[in-house]
């Protein structure tokens, strides 16, 4: 029987605790509340100044009882109790693992002591925060004959190496990618327009697009520089990788006659907070979009939705979850990500070899990931001469063919000779060797 419940009655109704002095059709209103809500107990015979004023525990009652219960959908397992000394019945609702629940006077949720309706929008958002609906499966109305980027198809098939004999309706169709309208004709999801349609980003999923910005300083003050990426999801993320690596120092490490260029934060660690961006971003918040953002002490890459319902921080970056399956298997397949669920433990792997401080992730309303930039002396002419490793600055404007600087090391001469001769064979117009 139900421990302590003099003290529980004594402390009132609040967000897990119902009194109803008799079963009456606003049960099963209280019970769909509390299922997509956390949960809660029901105590019947009990009125609202937590007097217990008993009620009816025949089984006829009781009987009438479930059928309130049996009104919920989709069916929830109801704990009933008992307390023949006080004549009580006690319902225990558990937490809905499959919300939303509605009875037949519709959706409610539990606010403080209150069950109240949903309206429809409400009814919405509980909808995507259980993931029952994801915005990359929604049915456009764009035509794919209408509206179809051969080039991005083209790269697809080739990244992900799907056979370009099948036709390209059956490709869309199994890659969930479009689906037939009401008059047969083959129209785009959400994530098919994404990834195949023209003007992918127009006005309508123009929240979809990648900013990019370089500031001076560690505030949002001074700009001096910011591009947009607003092509399809795949050339959005190769741009926005190419932005950072030519915008982040990068230092060159001679092993012998070889060069390997080394960002000072690791490449690996970039495209997979690029990609978690763009993956798993809330894409039904159109007021915002990715950002990635850098300042002379750090790099922040942000996108609208915070972690996903079923992630908390103690599995967090462990769990396989996804607010957009469709765009996740698209990019699955295209080679973007390797293996679900491993793109946080990535980063924090990459960077930890590198030996640099560890990213910062912030997961309230927003996902942020922070890295801290490496302090500029590594990056100096004195380190150079002491480590044998060779800085090159990035230029600031990126879409440019501008000459890059490449400063060559001081070989012994045999080497030298040879260094000559491999720059001889390799030297193009946009570099220029001092």
């Amino acid at each position: 029987m139900i421990q302590d419940l003099e003290l529980i009655i004594s402390e009132g109704e609040g967000y897990t605790v119902e009194f109803k002095e008799k079963p009456d059709k606003k049960l099963a209103e209280e019970i769909c509340a509390f299922a997509n809500a956390s949960g809660g107990r029901i105590y019947i015979g009990v009125s609202d100044s937590g007097n217990m004023t008993g009620t009816d525990v025949s089984n006829s009652a009781r009987s009438k009882i479930q059928d309130f219960i049996r009104q919920i959908e989709p069916p929830l397992p109801v704990k009933t109790e008992i307390d023949s000394e006080n004549c009580l019945i006690i319902l225990t609702v558990p937490f809905g693992g499959r919300k939303p629940y509605c009875c037949s006077s519709g959706f409610f949720m539990r606010y403080g002591p209150n069950s109240q309706k949903l309206r429809r929008d409400e009814i919405i958002g509980l909808l995507k925060s259980e993931g029952v609906v994801s915005y990359d499966s929604w049915i456009t109305d764009f035509l794919v004959r209408n509206d179809f980027n051969e080039k991005f198809y083209q790269t697809y098939l080739e990244k992900s190496g799907i056979s370009p004999c099948f036709s390209k309706e059956a490709v869309l169709f199994n890659l969930n990618c479009a689906e037939k309208n009401d008059d047969g004709e083959l129209v785009y999801t959400n994530a098919g327009a994404l990834f195949f349609r023209n003007n992918a980003h127009d006005f309508i999923f123009r929240h979809a697009s990648i900013v990019c910005t370089l500031f001076k300083g560690t505030d949002r003050a001074n700009v001096l520089a910011a591009v947009e990426f607003s092509e399809n999801l795949i050339e959005n993320i190769e741009q926005s990788l190419r932005y950072l690596k030519q915008n982040l120092k990068t230092r060159y490490v001679f092993e012998g006659l070889t060069r390997k260029n080394i960002l000072e934060i690791p490449e690996i660690a970039l495209r997979e907070a690029v990609i978690n961006a763009v993956c798993h971003r809330d894409y039904f918040n159109k007021g915002s979009r990715i950002m990635i953002e850098i300042f002379d002490d750090r790099l922040e890459i942000t996108n609208p939705g915070g972690i996903i319902n079923g992630v908390t921080n103690e599995n967090f970056g462990t769990v396989s979850m996804s607010r957009n399956p469709v765009l996740a298997d698209l990019l699955f397949r295209a080679g973007y990500v390797e293996k679900m669920g491993t793109g946080v433990s990535r980063i924090q792997k990459s960077v930890k070899e590198a030996g640099l401080s560890d990213p910062i992730f912030e997961t309230s309303g927003f996902f942020k990931v922070i890295f801290p930039r490496q302090d500029d002396s590594l990056f100096s002419f004195d380190a150079v001469r002491e480590s044998g490793e060779v800085y090159v600055g990035k230029p600031l404007l990126i879409f440019k063919d501008e000459p890059v600087i490449v400063l060559k090391p001081v070989l012994p001469d045999s080497q030298s000779e040879q260094a000559d001769d491999r720059d001889e064979n390799s030297k193009s117009d946009d570099v220029i060797n001092v």
